[in-house]
């Protein structure tokens, strides 16, 4: 397989920067200096942690997709994913198609990042004025809470959006890894989009062409152990500015919650399957019929997790609104507003991450 970085932007169409965050310590560092030091800017209000109820027993309810039937246009799972979309905004993949062994690869390749000398992985820390590269985002404020993970992040498709500088040649599989498995989760969400098109009143190929060029960002995300897990946050609670989310989770560790049923409900791992959440775009295309989910992630005090989100999103230009497939009349009137998807992004990555309040930008006042 060839394997395309790109020029970082120094060709004749320049690579578009998506946001900023402020620089912070790497977690990681932190606890290899001292594991019971815990910063107070990483303390949370203990309200939002300790009162919050957790529900574990109902983990076996996040719905499981069996993508195969679904691609052949299996009725019975069609309308599981209907179900699973309106009720969960999460559900679970199996059958996916995307081997073993190209699932572990990945994963060991972004654990060998990670076990980099800092000074290694600084390299590429990310820009003053981007997203892109090793570091932390939604970071706007000196006095803001923070998240006790490191990320790295990389925009995969289109290839011409690739900031060479941001892809590592240490170690020396990490591109090759990134490849491969970005190409069939790529390919495994546009499988989901055809399926979409259908429950959303459309031909199988609409959703698709709706993003004109699907664009499509990797979040590698490092959760180091903690001394105290009670009082701090993995990822804030927040949902996700994408169309859908593809997550390769950890095998063992448990760390993913999912707000639902008037709690958080812990999303356990299925080995080699893939978690997918739907995201702020879908909500917005389906009318609200189908909602993306406030999720979160939680630490422990014995093991270090690692999590791979690969974000499907429409392209800067497309404008985003409630389809007409979606909006009947008087009883069921457009609830959001007619918007730039690079707005609606950007605006996003301005803000620290709390909940679901960045979409407030794009409903209606009435909403």
């Amino acid at each position: 397989m060839e394997v395309e970085v790109g020029n970082g932007g120094n060709g004749e169409e320049e690579v578009p920067n998506w946001g900023t965050s402020l620089p912070v310590e790497s977690v990681q560092e932190i606890v290899r200096k001292d594991p019971f030091n815990v910063p107070e800017k990483y303390i949370h209000d203990l309200d939002c942690i300790q009162n919050d109820v957790v529900l574990p027993q109902l983990s076996s309810d996040i719905p499981v997709i069996d993508l195969s039937l679904l691609s052949v246009g299996d009725e019975v799972e069609l309308q599981k994913l209907d179900m699973a979309c309106s009720d969960w905004g999460f559900f679970q993949i199996i059958n996916h198609g995307i081997e073993g062994q190209i699932l572990q690869e990945v994963k060991d390749i972004a654990a060998k990042f990670f076990e980099l000398p800092i000074e290694e992985k600084k390299k590429y820390s990310m820009a003053s004025n981007d997203v892109q590269g090793y570091g932390q985002v939604y970071v706007v404020s000196e006095e803001q809470k923070l998240d006790w993970a490191d990320l790295f992040i990389l925009v995969v498709y289109p290839t011409k959006f690739r900031k060479s500088i941001f892809w590592p040649t240490s170690p020396p599989e990490f591109i090759k890894a990134i490849e491969e498995y970005s190409s069939e989760a790529n390919r495994v969400a546009k499988e989901l989009f055809s399926s979409l098109s259908i429950l959303l009143g459309m031909e199988k190929d609409s959703l698709l062409k709706l993003h004109d060029e699907v664009m499509q960002a990797m979040r590698i995300n490092f959760y180091p152990t903690c001394s105290m897990p009670d009082k701090v946050v993995g990822v804030s609670p927040h949902s996700d500015t994408s169309t859908l989310t593809v997550l390769l989770q950890d095998d063992e560790v448990t760390g993913l919650q999912i707000r639902h049923s008037g709690g958080w409900i812990p999303v356990k791992p299925i080995p080699n399957a893939l978690v997918v959440n739907v995201g702020d775009v879908i909500e917005v295309l389906s009318n609200g019929k189908y909602k993306s989910i406030e999720h979160r992630a939680m630490t422990n005090e014995s093991k270090v997790r690692m999590s791979i989100a690969s974000f499907i999103c429409p392209q800067d230009d497309v404008q985003i609104e409630p389809l007409d497939t979606m909006v009947d009349g008087a009883e069921n009137m457009p609830r959001y507003k007619r918007m730039r998807y690079g707005d609606y992004l950007r605006y996003s990555l301005k803000t620290k991450m709390d909940g679901k309040s960045h979409t407030n930008l794009i409903k209606l006042e009435d909403e």
